[in-house]
């Protein structure tokens, strides 16, 4: 099954890779997959840095398409304030929205998805 990574994992991965560990791995066996809200949370600060090599393999990467279904992030964002999962982002919302669509796992290691997870069908690695 595809592994979606999300920028929280690149942004390690990029720095010293301590709590993103299986991405490698993930690599290796071409199962990830990105989409083009993760690409514009990273490829802003990758061009600033001239970093063009690591934004050619992102823009390598097989791109799940994101479709926006409003009233379900509406519903998403009312069940997490209803079981007390707080200030989490449209940005994340959307993210958990298109991974469920798509039927993918997520690789993250922002906390918020974590409870995300458990009162949603959102797969998380």
């Amino acid at each position: 099954m595809p592994v979606l990574i999300d920028s929280s994992i690149w942004i390690d991965y990029f720095k010293d890779g301590k709590k993103s560990t299986k991405l490698d791995l993930l690599i290796d066996e071409n199962q990830i997959v990105l989409n083009n809200l993760i690409l514009a949370e990273l490829i802003p600060v990758l061009a600033k840095n001239r970093e063009s090599r690591l934004i050619d393999l992102l823009y390598s990467v097989e791109r799940i398409p994101i479709q926006i279904d409003w009233h379900e992030i509406i519903e998403l964002q009312t069940l997490c304030l209803k079981n007390g999962i707080n200030k989490v982002g449209i940005s994340d919302l959307i993210i958990v929205q298109n991974c469920i669509q798509n039927n993918v796992i997520l690789y993250s290691i922002d906390k918020h998805f974590k409870l995300i997870q458990n009162i949603t069908s959102l797969k998380m690695l």
